[in-house]
């Protein structure tokens, strides 16, 4: 298994970004998607994220649509409703696949 900052991951608009640059920063990984009951969520990851970002905590959405297909949409979508509707400012990945192969590699435990 790679360790999880040897890994790197696609922003939500295609730029690569490395786990290398949250070293030593306390890091959420969290599996997100816009049509489901958890979406209003955000808001509170948001909070999180600001309220102690200056301390070192990174929060790092992935939207998946692997759960009852609750992020069916692309990234102009899931950027409307992450940074539009909720404020989201910390950093979103493109969609992923978190349950079994082939799964994103930041999800493997």
């Amino acid at each position: 298994m790679t360790p999880f900052y040897q890994l790197t991951a696609t922003r939500l608009r295609g730029q690569p970004l490395s786990m290398a640059d949250y070293a030593g920063k306390v890091v959420l990984v969290v599996n997100t998607a816009s049509h489901c009951g958890f979406t209003p969520q955000y808001a509170g990851l948001e909070a999180l994220y600001k309220k102690y970002a200056a301390q070192g905590l990174v929060v790092l959405g992935f939207p998946c649509n692997q759960f009852g297909k609750q992020e069916p949409g692309g990234a102009d979508e899931i950027e409307q409703t992450c940074h539009v509707n909720y404020g989201v400012s910390f950093p979103m990945f493109e969609k992923v696949d978190v349950n079994g192969p082939p799964h994103t590699r930041c999800f493997v435990i």
